[in-house]
């Protein structure tokens, strides 16, 4: 008996599979606590020398208010909402809410908005509405 052509992975994308939101934001909270994980550091890193080393302080100060280290800070905090928001919605499937496939969609949808309003809000409250 001949077996069908079956995908052997679910990592074929293409014609196989297609990224759907569920799994586009599955992978987008992974890709978010590592970049959480790296922007914590440098907070640490930042931190640390604002205790010991003044002169190094400074430097990281400056090197954060450049375009570049604002372009980090915005991506963290991005992060930081996005991921926040979306481990809400994977406590409230742990609980056994929102499993339905309409209710996922609206639940990521609702994350993705919320994330970046809150981000929004976020540098227009620090920055004062200047750029």
């Amino acid at each position: 008996m001949a077996t069908p052509e079956r995908p052997l992975s679910p990592f074929m994308l293409g014609s196989t599979y297609r990224f759907q939101l569920t799994s586009t934001l599955s992978l987008l909270h992974r890709v978010t606590g590592i970049a959480l994980a790296v922007g914590s550091v440098v907070l640490v890193c930042w931190l640390v020398s604002a205790a010991f080393l003044p002169e190094h302080f400074a430097q990281l100060t400056a090197c954060l208010a450049s375009v570049p280290g604002r372009i980090g800070l915005f991506l963290f905090s991005a992060a930081l909402n996005y991921h926040f928001l979306n481990g809400i919605r994977h406590l409230m499937w742990d609980a056994g809410h929102g499993y339905e496939i309409p209710k996922a969609y609206a639940s990521g949808w609702a994350v993705v908005v919320l994330a970046i309003v809150l981000t929004a809000v976020l540098w227009l409250f620090v920055t004062g509405g200047a750029a």
